[in-house]
């Protein structure tokens, strides 16, 4: 289990044992697993329904919190063999990690609160009428105003030391007018770098590139230009602490 660290020590020990339920937990079972794990104190519904991963409506002592559930043995939008129990614990894992990183950094994501197994708790976006929409959903009255807040989000992300690897209109959410960023599993550290310079910070510019070429196909139906090439320089100069993209 190239993973352990991620693992809490009841998964350790239902792999040994052979305990293990090997059938995706359905609703009701999802739901005393949220309960039963103390992230929340009340399971409302299902409000988002993803390739890896289920995110529930709850509250804690009252408070609406959303809790991200990722399954646990089916296959990966990605393609291949179902995923195991190990590689979901470590995905939930670094997506709190990633999550809180950029939270603590003061960008705009969901506050995360607690972290149990493959799944975590965070803040909901939304209101007593639902979940805040995606940006694919929403019809905007002032784009290139709210393009200029969206560039803003990202740099904010970046200066948090997290570059989002699948950036798209349909990872951010639209709350209180602002544009919120969501499933950061995949996100790349870069305020550490752990390894080659040179390495983290081509892969930094590669995924930048690509999040703003989505979101410019989003804004061309609206007719904004969206010159984003000496945006995605400037972020890659202003984390290269060393010179080595120079």
């Amino acid at each position: 289990m190239p993973n352990n660290p991620y693992l809490d020590a009841s998964v350790h020990w239902r792999i040994r044992s052979g305990t293990l339920d090997l059938h995706e937990a359905g609703y009701r079972s999802t739901a005393e697993a949220i309960l039963s794990s103390g992230l929340a104190t009340d399971v409302v519904g299902l409000i988002s329904a993803g390739k890896e991963a289920d995110v529930y409506l709850a509250s804690y002592n009252g408070s609406p919190i959303a809790v991200k559930c990722y399954r646990l043995y089916r296959t990966s939008h990605k393609g291949g063999g179902p995923i195991k129990l190990d590689s979901m614990g470590w995905k939930a894992a670094k997506e709190y990690e990633m999550t809180f990183q950029a939270w603590k950094g003061g960008a705009k994501v969901p506050a995360p609160a607690r972290r149990v197994e493959n799944m975590f708790s965070m803040r909901y976006l939304g209101d007593e009428t639902g979940p805040a929409p995606r940006l694919s959903d929403v019809r905007l009255e002032a784009p290139e105003k709210f393009l200029k807040v969206v560039m803003s989000g990202i740099a904010a992300l970046a200066k948090a030391g997290v570059v989002h690897t699948d950036l798209s209109p349909y990872n951010i959410l639209v709350h209180s007018g602002d544009p919120w960023f969501i499933d950061l599993s995949e996100a790349l550290r870069v305020d550490r770098t752990g390894g080659v310079p040179w390495v983290t910070l081509t892969r930094a510019a590669e995924a930048l590139s690509s999040g703003m070429s989505a979101v410019e196909k989003y804004f061309r139906k609206y007719g904004v230009e969206v010159e984003y090439e000496e945006f995605v320089r400037g972020l890659v100069d202003s984390l290269d602490r060393f010179g080595v993209m120079r």
